[in-house]
């Protein structure tokens, strides 16, 4: 008993090693704070550890995490818009220049704002193709669907960035330079 214990946590272990990276870059991306992420990565790796004899294995494996981890980080949203209610209900207790908040769009680039303004499904999208280097198959095991959906959303959520950038916006592909029209 005291052998198989052992083997499970060495196993867990060498997982966490391997995998801790990509989901802390995967983390990081996606909260404003480092304590958000340290709480995210947490979750996560408690997660996979409750569950470590029933996940999957090997590259399914860090595709699972990936989604562990997106639902870590919509629990911790859905928990923050609870809070940030509760604090507008207070603020207007003591008044609307209580609470002023800044605008986190005033120094960002265009493609920043592009990006910050598509939809939180569709940044995600993007980002686990861009950020996280998934592939359209490993995307539909991270979010629960099939490649046809993945596919089309990508699509679509290209779309919907190329259209919020201006017209004259540089892009680049493969190291070429072309402008939008």
């Amino acid at each position: 008993m005291a052998d198989r214990i052992a083997a499970r946590r060495e196993r867990f272990e060498a997982t966490y090693r391997e995998l801790y990276a990509p989901i802390c870059g995967y983390a990081l991306r996606r909260v404003r704070e480092p304590e958000d992420a340290a709480e995210v990565i947490a979750e996560t790796f408690a997660t996979l550890w409750r569950r470590f004899d029933a996940c999957p294995r090997d590259a399914e494996l860090r595709l699972w995490l990936f989604g562990v981890a997106r639902r870590v980080i919509a629990n911790q949203r859905r928990d923050e818009r609870r809070r940030s209610a509760l604090g507008e209900r207070l603020g207007e207790s003591f008044g609307p220049a209580a609470f002023d908040l800044l605008d986190p769009t005033e120094d960002t680039s265009e493609l920043a704002r592009a990006f910050a303004a598509l939809s939180e499904s569709d940044r995600e999208l993007l980002s686990l193709e861009a950020w996280e280097g998934l592939t359209r198959e490993e995307i539909a095991v991270a979010l629960g669907t099939n490649r046809a959906t993945v596919r089309l959303r990508l699509h679509r959520a290209r779309r919907r960035l190329r259209d919020a950038l201006a017209p004259t916006q540089t892009h680049f592909t493969g190291g070429t330079e072309h402008e939008w029209t």
